[in-house]
C-alpha cells in the first residue's frame, strides 16, 4: 500500500468492530462506508476535490475525538482532499489565523465547538459550516448514502493532512502530511505500536495533533484492531476505560501519565490487559510507576509532525535519556551559532550539566533535507529547518560519553506546555493589554515533569505596582488567552535586559528562571490567586524535579 487512501480501501467490508465511541460499536466497514459517503459529498457539492481553486479541497476539522472526526480523514483520502486539523485550544485571532493560513474551503465543527467560531474573521461562509449536530448535517449527506468507493486513488505525494505544529516565525507550522508518508506510518507506526488484528488501542490524545494520528489512528486501521475513542482525555476516564474494554495499547503525551497516577488506584490495575503505553516526553518516574501499576511496559521516545526523525529509548538507554535514532540515520546535536557538532555533556554526581553552554544545541538530521514535505505556505520556517543538506528540528538536546541523547526544550521563543506549542509573541501581546503593564515578556522555564512552563517578566507601568489578585482576574478573563498559556510564575523586572545593540534579549531570563532577586510571584495551581514565591516554594520545587530526574534542567 502506498497510499493511505489504499488503507482506507483495505478496510472497506470489514465486519470487525473497529471503533468504540461511548456506547456506539462501528464497524471498520461502516467506518469506510461513512467516509466513501462523505467523499461523495465533496464531489457533489463542492466539485473535484483536486481541482479547487487551483489546489486540493481544504476540510477544516474542528472537532473533539468523536467518529466524525476519523469519517472525514478518511473521506479526505479517498477524494484526494485535505484534513486541516484546527486546535480547539486557540482562541480569538490566534483561531481565524490558523484557519485562513491554511485556506480552509469548509469547516466541520459541533454544537460544543462552533461557538468559538463566531464573530471571527476566519474567512469561511456560514453555509460552508457544517455542525454535526445540527439536523440539516444528517439531511446534507443522505443523498450520499451508499456511495461507492472512488474508481482513481490520489497520487502517493498529494498532500492529506496539515498539522499545526511549533516554529520560530511567530505563529503555528502547518506541517504537510502526504497521502504516501501517512500511508508508510500506518505501517510502520504499526510495528512500533506492536498493534495485530486482535489489539485493542485507546485514542484520548487530540485528533488534531500528529501524536494520535500517527501513533494510533493510522496503525490501528492498517492492523484492522478495535480503536476505543473518548472525545478527549480524562484520567479517571482512562483507567475506567481499560479496564472495561480490555485496551491493551495506548498512546500518550506529556503528562498524561502523571494525571493518570493521581487516580486512586483499582484493585485491577495489577492485572490489566494493557501491554504497552508509547509516547513521548514523560518523566522517568512516572513511566517507572505506570509500568508497575499496570504490568505494562512503557515506549518513550522522541519525534516531530515533520517525520524527519525517530529517538526511541533501548534497553540500556539510561535514565532520563530519550535513546538513540531509529534506523540507523545520522542524528548530532549542533550548536546553532557555530554549526559545528557539540561536545559530549558532562554531568556532576548531582546531576547538574557542568559544561551545558556546550553540550546543549538543536537535534539535526544529517543528510535529510530533501526528504522534508514542508510547510504549507511558510517559506521563512522552512529555510530555519532546510540549511544545506540537513534537517534542523528547532529541538535542544545534549548526548551522554556513550551517545545517548537527552531532549533539552524548545529553541528560541517557543513553549512546549502539556504537548502544546506555542510561541511567546502571541502571550505577551495578550498580557500588555493591561493597563498596569509597560512591557511583557514571556518564556519558558522548565517543567518538573516534563515539557515547559510559562514564565513572563513584567515592567510596571510608572507608578503602578503589581496587583497579583488583579493579574490573575485579567489573565483568566481574556477569551483569546489560550488554556496553556497562562503564566504560572511572574518575574516583577526593574529594567528590560536588552543587548549591545538595544534588542530585547531573554537569555538571562531564561537562564535565571524564578532564582532571581527580582519579586516573583506564582501559582501553585491553575485556579488559584498568584502568591508570593517563597524560599520554602523554590525548595519543593528542587525536591520535585529530582524526584524526576530533571535536575539538570533547573535554573541556574
Amino acid at each position: 500500500m502506498s497510499t493511505f487512501a489504499e488503507v482506507v480501501q483495505a478496510r472497506a467490508g470489514d465486519s470487525s468492530v473497529g471503533v468504540v465511541s461511548g456506547d456506539e460499536r462501528h464497524t471498520w466497514g461502516s467506518v469506510v462506508q461513512q467516509a466513501a459517503d462523505r467523499a461523495a459529498f465533496l464531489s457533489g457539492t463542492y466539485g473535484p476535490a483536486t481541482h479547487h481553486a487551483g489546489r486540493q479541497l481544504h476540510i477544516g476539522v474542528l472537532l473533539e475525538n468523536v467518529p466524525d472526526y476519523l469519517y472525514w480523514t478518511c473521506a479526505a483520502a479517498l477524494a484526494g482532499a485535505v484534513v486541516v486539523g484546527i486546535n480547539p485550544t486557540r482562541r480569538g485571532h490566534e483561531l481565524a489565523r490558523d484557519i485562513r493560513h491554511t485556506d480552509c474551503d469548509l469547516i466541520v465543527t459541533e454544537e460544543s465547538l462552533a461557538g468559538l467560531l463566531s464573530g471571527l474573521d476566519h474567512g469561511v461562509p456560514a453555509a460552508r459550516i457544517h455542525n454535526i449536530d445540527d439536523p440539516s448535517y444528517e439531511s446534507r449527506l443522505s443523498r450520499y448514502r451508499g456511495a461507492g468507493l472512488p474508481t482513481s486513488l490520489p497520487d502517493p505525494g498529494a498532500i492529506l493532512l496539515l498539522l499545526f505544529s511549533s516554529g520560530s516565525t511567530g505563529a503555528p507550522k502547518a506541517v504537510i502530511c502526504s497521502q504516501g508518508r501517512f500511508g508508510m506510518l500506518a505501517r510502520t507506526m504499526q510495528e512500533r505500536t506492536e498493534l495485530t488484528r486482535t489489539s485493542v488501542s485507546y485514542l484520548s490524545m487530540p485528533l488534531f495533533h500528529g501524536n494520535s494520528m500517527m501513533m494510533n489512528f493510522a496503525p490501528s486501521m492498517h492492523a484492522g484492531a478495535t480503536l476505543c475513542l473518548t472525545r478527549r482525555f480524562s484520567a479517571s476516564g482512562l483507567v475506567r476505560d481499560l479496564h472495561c474494554h480490555g485496551v491493551t495499547f495506548v498512546n500518550y503525551v506529556g503528562r498524561a501519565l502523571s494525571y493518570v497516577l493521581a487516580v486512586p488506584e483499582d484493585p485491577r490495575d495489577s492485572g490489566s490487559t494493557l501491554q504497552l503505553a508509547a509516547g513521548t516526553e514523560a518523566s522517568v518516574a512516572d513511566a517507572e510507576r505506570f509500568s508497575a501499576r499496570f504490568g505494562c511496559r512503557v515506549s518513550e521516545g522522541y519525534g516531530q509532525s515533520e517525520g524527519m526523525v525517530r529517538i526511541n529509548r533501548t534497553p540500556d538507554s539510561p535514565p532520563g535519556s530519550i535513546g538513540l535514532p531509529v534506523g540507523g540515520a545520522d542524528v548530532r546535536v549542533m550548536s546553532e551559532e557555530t554549526g559545528r557538532e557539540c561536545p559530549r555533556v558532562r554531568i556532576s554526581g548531582e546531576g547538574r550539566l557542568l559544561n551545558s553552554g556546550e553540550s546543549i544545541g538543536q537535534i539535526v538530521v544529517i543528510g535529510a533535507a530533501a526528504r522534508f514535505e514542508g510547510y504549507y505556505k511558510n517559506p521563512e520556517a522552512q529555510a530555519e529547518r532546510i540549511r544545506g543538506d540537513n534537517f534542523w528540528t528547532g529541538d535542544l538536546a545534549y548526548r551522554d560519553q556513550a551517545g545517548f541523547f537527552y531532549f533539552a526544550g524548545r529553541s528560541t521563543d517557543w513553549l512546549r506546555v502539556d504537548s502544546e506549542n506555542f510561541a511567546a509573541g502571541p502571550v505577551e501581546r495578550i498580557i500588555e493589554r493591561w493597563p498596569d503593564v509597560a512591557v511583557s515578556l514571556v518564556y519558558a522555564v522548565p517543567d518538573p515533569r516534563t515539557g515547559d512552563q510559562v514564565m513572563c517578566a513584567l515592567q510596571m507601568a510608572d507608578g503602578v505596582r503589581f496587583d497579583p489578585p488583579a493579574f490573575a482576574a485579567f489573565v483568566d478573563g481574556q477569551p483569546d488567552m489560550g488554556t496553556k498559556w497562562r503564566p504560572r510564575f511572574v518575574r516583577i523586572m526593574r529594567q528590560v535586559p536588552v543587548t549591545g545593540n538595544n534588542k530585547i534579549t531573554k537569555t538571562g531570563l531564561r537562564r535565571e528562571g524564578w532564582l532571581t532577586d527580582d519579586p516573583v510571584f506564582w501559582r501553585p495551581d491553575p485556579v488559584s490567586d498568584y502568591e508570593p514565591l517563597r524560599s520554602a516554594d523554590r525548595e519543593a520545587l528542587a525536591t520535585l524535579f529530582a524526584r524526576h530526574g530533571r535536575t539538570a534542567l533547573l535554573p541556574e
